[in-house]
């Protein structure tokens, strides 16, 4: 078994890995395979479209097509049952049957997503992403003919999204600030005293931090690949606004509370590095904004609050319970919808959020550990039952903390202001695997 071989690039999506770029255009394609040997070939036509993480300095530059396939999906593909098997529980269980572990309750609940979504019939993904439309049109264009003229396989949901040119999301804040190093990957960490973490953590086939080895069997359907779990995340962006406007004393006091709440100041600069004011260009700086760690310097959180949104999501060096390290994951995001208008309290009715993505070997201590115990609980830092004020699933009947002396500040009740539509977990084949399926006999 190779444990810590090199990382065989030709072999792994580019999606994994590479970081995307600012602006850019996305699209996610959704498929229904209703004949088997139409949606083999799919994956074999997929395998030639998909991009190899060798080709992300390549001519097409910020340019790649990722190919993901869901648990239904490698069923309707004709898996056989031994092979399906050795796959990561949460993975054959789905998003949907997860709905109350990652706090997808109420108005969240699978019973209100959007169709397809969460259903059986969702089985391939396409997801394209490029600097621009015109690109990203081009990337479509080369994909189309992977999924034309079969008709065994029909497309059954379109999402499409971009980044917004301030590289911001609806909230109003600069968005993919943070991004862990992955030992092999030649791609740097957003976090320069951050250790780079085994190439295992995100791609299966390699050691991981506990010395393990995740590989789905057979060896070539499982090496290289990814698990992913994608989300489409409605923001009430006037419910925001307006929290943050009543619980202020005024337009400077609105932005440290935005700044408290999050972590960070709207321009990604965070509390850490600039405690009493926005720093524009320390926001913008890539190589600054993200080398900070907690432990030494704000221990209680006088400065980035223990529940704030980013130290939920990553608590480096803090001390909490267990270890960091073990939940630290890849996450991506796409804005979709119009911008709501600067200034507007009221909603307009439009939908509009964020196409969440995240990419790891470990669904369960990475993605629904830091979703159930970080985001929607507080006691791993000794928060009781607080939740995330950003994403958490509120109810409306707690509120969110600022620690300061001598007294700390008390807001009032947080209503939930990200609605989960929808969402699937996924397998990320590497391009050999792409292959295998394509050639599967019955």
């Amino acid at each position: 078994m190779h444990t810590s071989a090199a990382l065989e690039f030709d072999d792994i999506q580019s999606g994994v890995l590479s970081p995307r770029p600012t602006p850019y255009a996305a699209t996610y394609l959704v498929f229904r395979v209703d004949d088997r040997a139409h949606g083999r070939e799919l994956m074999r036509r997929a395998s030639a479209v998909a991009t190899p993480a060798t080709d992300s300095v390549s001519a097409l530059g910020e340019t790649w097509v990722s190919v993901a396939v869901t648990f239904h999906g490698l069923e309707a593909l004709g898996v056989p049952r031994a092979s399906l098997s050795t796959f990561a529980w949460e993975f054959r269980q789905g998003m949907a049957a997860r709905a109350e572990a990652l706090g997808d309750v109420g108005e969240s609940g699978p019973e209100h997503w959007e169709a397809p979504l969460g259903t059986s019939d969702v089985h391939v993904v396409f997801a394209a992403l490029a600097p621009d439309a015109t690109r990203l049109e081009a990337a479509l264009d080369r994909a189309r003919p992977a999924y034309d003229r079969l008709t065994g396989v029909t497309a059954i949901w379109r999402q499409d999204c971009y980044a917004l040119p301030t590289g911001t999301e609806h909230f109003g804040y600069r968005d993919g600030v943070s991004h862990p190093a992955v030992e092999g990957s030649g791609i740097a960490g957003s976090n320069q005293l951050e250790v780079p973490l085994k190439a295992g953590e995100f791609v299966l086939g390699y050691q991981d931090e506990i010395g393990g080895v995740q590989t789905p069997q057979p060896e070539v359907l499982g090496r290289n690949g990814s698990y992913a779990a994608f989300r489409k995340l409605h923001q009430r962006v006037a419910a925001f606004r307006r929290y943050l406007r009543d619980n202020a004393t005024g337009p400077e006091d609105e932005e440290l509370l935005a700044a408290k709440i999050m972590g960070r100041w709207r321009s990604g600069a965070p509390l850490a590095l600039s405690p009493q004011h926005d720093d524009p260009d320390l926001g913008a700086d890539p190589h600054r904004r993200n080398t900070f760690l907690y432990g030494r310097d704000d221990p209680a959180g006088f400065i980035t609050p223990c529940g704030c949104h980013i130290r939920r999501a990553n608590p480096r060096d803090a001390a909490v319970a267990g270890e960091a390290r073990l939940h630290r994951m890849i996450r991506r995001g796409a804005v979709y919808g119009p911008p709501l208008p600067e200034g507007a309290l009221e909603d307009d009715g439009a939908d509009r959020g964020l196409m969440f993505a995240f990419i790891g070997a470990h669904l369960g201590r990475q993605f629904e550990f830091v979703q159930s115990e970080w985001m929607n609980d507080g006691v791993f830092f000794g928060g009781g039952s607080s939740r995330d004020p950003v994403t958490g699933s509120h109810d409306g009947a707690t509120g969110f903390t600022v620690p300061r002396r001598p007294l700390r500040r008390r807001l009032s009740p947080l209503p939930r202001f990200v609605v989960t539509r929808g969402g699937e977990y996924c397998f990320l084949p590497g391009l050999k695997a792409l292959r295998w399926l394509g050639d599967l006999q019955d």
